[in-house]
């Protein structure tokens, strides 16, 4: 698959950013053209997940018109939550005023288990740092803003809903020239969140699995089948956070 990389005559190289860094691209352009390259090769060669990149996340995200949109998009991509996880989530589930902020996840199964002892070998829930300080202050910001009950759910949307929301971006994104090699659906952030965190090269895969809540390492390594990703992974090192003048896509690289 041929790679074209992203000058200044990008549609994307002006792009707008009315709602502030919801993720903060580092690093060099050519990591991410390296980077993208090898994605690439993969959706071409392998049955591995499909999953974005944190700059064409960034670019999903500066197409979302709202706050309440960007938030819920920012926080599958930065905790790696299932969209029924995500949903779930109330203000009393993020811990974000302590020195390493986090949110509490829980699989739909594990919520609906009520009270009570878990079985043996279940997980009620897991905790997932929050790495990225712009998507923590986002949180902060919203979660003011809103003042929401502890206990009362952020979003009162379907998992229809939000596969409306992403089509619309998918459309944006095609109305500016960019037509993203991986369709945008829900579960495609928690995919980006693995694959990110894989190929930053400094998370455990033990600890990856932990993150996700995989109760087996295969289901986690399927992540690994990403060409050369061993190799690669220290040859790209990407930061989870990423800075937004050193995103091709929405700056021109």
């Amino acid at each position: 698959m041929q790679i074209t990389p992203l000058g200044h005559g990008h549609p994307l190289a002006t792009l707008h950013q009315g709602g502030g860094p919801l993720v903060r691209p580092a690093g060099h352009p050519e990591q991410w053209r390296v980077a993208t390259a090898l994605r690439n090769l993969a959706i071409a060669h392998t049955d591995a997940p499909r999953y974005l990149l944190a700059h064409e996340v960034g670019a999903v995200l500066a197409m979302l018109p709202d706050l309440q949109r960007r938030f819920l998009v920012a926080t599958l991509w930065n905790s790696g939550a299932r969209i029924n996880e995500a949903l779930a989530l109330t203000p009393a589930d993020f811990e974000l005023d302590g020195g390493r902020p986090f949110v509490v996840l829980r699989t739909l199964k594990q919520r609906r288990r009520g009270k009570g002892r878990p079985r043996a070998g279940e997980t009620v829930k897991r905790l997932v740092p929050l790495l990225d300080p712009a998507y923590a202050q986002l949180a902060r910001e919203y979660l003011s803003t809103f003042k929401l009950a502890k206990s009362a759910p952020i979003w009162t949307v379907t998992d229809q809903t939000v596969r409306n929301w992403l089509k619309e971006a998918e459309g944006a994104l095609r109305g500016r020239g960019i037509t993203l090699v991986v369709a945008l659906t829900p579960h495609v952030f928690r995919h980006s969140y693995a694959m990110h965190h894989l190929l930053a090269g400094n998370t455990h895969i033990k600890r990856l699995q932990a993150y996700l809540g995989h109760r087996s390492i295969r289901s986690t390594e399927v992540y690994t089948q990403v060409l050369a990703l061993d190799a690669a992974a220290s040859e790209i090192g990407l930061s989870f956070s990423v800075a937004n003048e050193g995103n091709p896509l929405l700056l021109g690289g």
